[in-house]
């Protein structure tokens, strides 16, 4: 179905001719106003709007661009308990139109989730190791009831490893032939393949299995960026993509930051700017 959202919409037109001094900005608007008011929006209706937006400029321009950026709510379930909460995420919708007529559709996206650092894990369990062998010296006997008392002491969380808020930012070319933008499948696909999606409504059950999602998915921002991008290269609809993980580190002064995009023969750079 449409959901309605308020967006901030940019639009450009270049100039031919060195000579022209200013291009009909009030056509473009009108244009925008009229397409946006009378129909939904889906890629066929983008793609006119971007022809008639340049076909408004009496010649003047050979390439068009517009590009909306709005934020979504999304309801999604607690990870345990019967609750539901509203989770918001930023996207960019662009499309371009060039002199020879190619169309290029672009899908953007930030999706901020939880990472745990895998060094700062192993190093905690190697300090937890050293504390159980003080505890409980080679050779002697303990039960396992003495065992499990002292795991659920604060004993049992002697180090902890680090982990903290994180962002991916995903963009994709869309292929042309598609009807709807695939926003809610791209934030899908992005959190399955991270498993440790930031919660809104939280009961002690729903941390409970966050801490273990944490835990069973440790990551470096390199992991992160990886998971995606194999995820992506095996969606259909994406002609191409880019994305960017920053971990906003608890332990360093600055960011851990990964590039990555789809590969050979693709558009994008690794440092692109969306």
């Amino acid at each position: 179905g449409f959901v309605d959202v308020i967006a901030k919409i940019d639009s450009h037109v270049n100039l031919i001719s060195n000579e022209d001094r200013g291009i009909h900005m009030s056509r473009i608007y009108i244009e925008l106003c009229k397409f946006l008011k009378e129909s939904p929006l889906n890629i066929g209706i983008l793609k006119i709007l971007a022809k008639k937006i340049l076909s408004s400029q009496d010649g003047i321009s050979s390439r068009s661009k517009i590009k909306m950026d709005f934020d979504l709510s999304i309801a999604r379930h607690s990870l345990i308990s019967d609750n539901t909460g509203w989770s918001n995420y930023s996207n960019s919708l662009s499309i371009s139109l060039n002199e020879t007529g190619e169309v290029r559709i672009e899908l953007a996206t930030r999706i901020p989730y939880s990472s745990t650092c895998p060094c700062s894990a192993a190093l905690s369990r190697q300090l937890l190791q050293k504390e159980f062998e003080t505890t409980f010296p080679s050779g002697e006997m303990v039960s396992s009831e003495t065992v499990q008392g002292w795991l659920l002491s604060e004993k049992g969380s002697y180090a902890t490893p680090h982990s903290q808020r994180s962002l991916a930012t995903v963009c994709v070319e869309l292929d042309k032939d598609l009807g709807a933008f695939p926003i809610m499948r791209l934030i899908d696909l992005v959190e399955s393949s991270l498993k440790t999606a930031v919660l809104t409504v939280v009961k002690r059950e729903d941390e409970q299995e966050f801490a273990r999602l944490n835990g069973n998915n440790l990551m470096f921002c390199e992991d992160a960026a990886r998971r995606i991008k194999n995820t992506l290269q095996h969606t259909k609809g994406f002609s191409d993509f880019w994305l960017k993980v920053e971990h906003f580190e608890s332990l360093h002064a600055h960011d851990a930051v990964a590039f990555a995009t789809k590969g050979l023969g693709s558009r994008y750079r690794s440092l692109s700017v969306i």
